[in-house]
């Protein structure tokens, strides 16, 4: 089992593409080199083009005898600059990371100022309006608990099961910079996005935190907020039972 961070913005997300770069593409192919073997690793889950990773996680088969945690010093040497892995482990045979419960963590980054600051523009979504945080602590504690977040996925999601448990959802500001973090057990088709983009406008004033209550309610994603830009995303861990 491989832990990988990077950097997203040049990378048409995590899922393998034909044209397209991607971290999954590029994983296989360091690794299909390292080994001389065909490897194509199975991610616990995806990420659009352009959100970040701290904590990402993907397995696969080797019958190499390099030892299990020099993976990543050996993958490392050759992985481009915006893809690390930060830890290698040997993990069961049968362990499937979609396939058991954990909970997954994800933070967006919102830099609140009158202009953008260029040292951050990757990794965080700038705005020029003075946010709310109280407001948005205030709709964010709806949100928390099992829900039907049908009104927070995507009109392309697949599944038919829109229910989902949020464990934690915190707004926290730090000066200048804005973090909301969620943790749950699994999440939608661009779920944290919508939240936070919904999250933003009740920030800005332009809805009440109480409308949260009225969306999940919906169940209908005409009733909820706009998706957050991707560019303040970032997967930070998962934790397995």
């Amino acid at each position: 089992m491989l832990t990988v961070a990077y950097d997203g913005t040049d990378y048409s997300g995590w899922q393998i593409q034909p044209h397209a770069v991607t971290i999954e593409g590029i994983l296989n192919r360091e690794l299909s080199d390292l080994l001389g073997d065909e490897i194509r690793v199975i991610g616990a889950s995806r990420t659009d083009a352009g959100v970040h990773a701290e904590g990402a996680v993907c397995v696969f088969d080797t019958d190499s005898r390099i030892p299990p945690d020099k993976f990543s010093f050996a993958l490392n040497q050759t992985l481009p600059a915006d893809i690390r892995i930060r830890k290698s482990e040997e993990v069961a045979l049968d362990f499937h990371p979609r396939k058991c419960d954990c909970r997954k963590t994800y933070a967006y980054r919102i830099w609140e100022d009158t202009f953008p600051m260029p040292t951050n523009q990757r990794y965080m979504l700038w705005v020029h309006t003075k946010l709310d945080v109280d407001r948005m602590k205030k709709a964010a504690s709806y949100l928390v608990g099992q829900h039907d977040f049908a009104s927070f996925c995507s009109t392309h999601t697949q599944t038919e099961n829109t229910v989902r448990t949020i464990y934690y959802l915190s707004v926290i500001r730090e000066g200048k910079q804005i973090t909301i973090t969620v943790c749950g057990d699994g999440f939608l088709y661009n779920m944290v996005r919508i939240i936070a983009g919904t999250l933003i406008e009740i920030g800005q004033g332009k809805r009440e935190p109480e409308s949260v209550k009225e969306m999940l309610r919906a169940k209908d994603r005409a009733s909820s907020g706009p998706t957050a830009p991707p560019q303040g995303l970032c997967l930070m861990e998962y934790e397995f039972e």
